[in-house]
């Protein structure tokens, strides 16, 4: 079962102070921030990269795969209470994260 796009319009709305973009994959979605992915939503939940800034950034956040084989994932559920909490998460994972390598061109 896919992610809603009511589900996508809530987040961004509580995480409006970041500039955040989707996109749509496979009937789910990956969260971007600066060029980078830094969550997912799949099932209509969060799941955040678990760089060691946002494990600390949410020490208490429970840990989830968003689909089957993928790695493990911080599962945001009662953060999103204090989406201030999950906004300076997602900075630090952007922060973590390695830029992403630019595209070749196409022949």
């Amino acid at each position: 079962m896919g992610s809603k796009a009511q589900t996508i319009a809530h987040l961004l709305d509580a995480l409006a102070p970041l500039p955040l973009s989707t996109r749509k994959m496979f009937g789910e979605y990956a969260l971007y921030l600066d060029g980078k992915v830094v969550a997912l939503v799949c099932d209509d939940q969060l799941f955040l990269k678990p760089t060691p800034s946002a494990q600390t950034a949410l020490p208490d956040c429970p840990a989830g795969h968003p689909y089957p084989g993928a790695k493990l994932h911080l599962l945001v559920t009662d953060a999103l209470d204090d989406p201030e909490r999950v906004v300076l998460a997602l900075r630090a994972i952007a922060t973590d994260l390695p830029d992403p390598k630019p595209k070749r061109p196409k022949p």
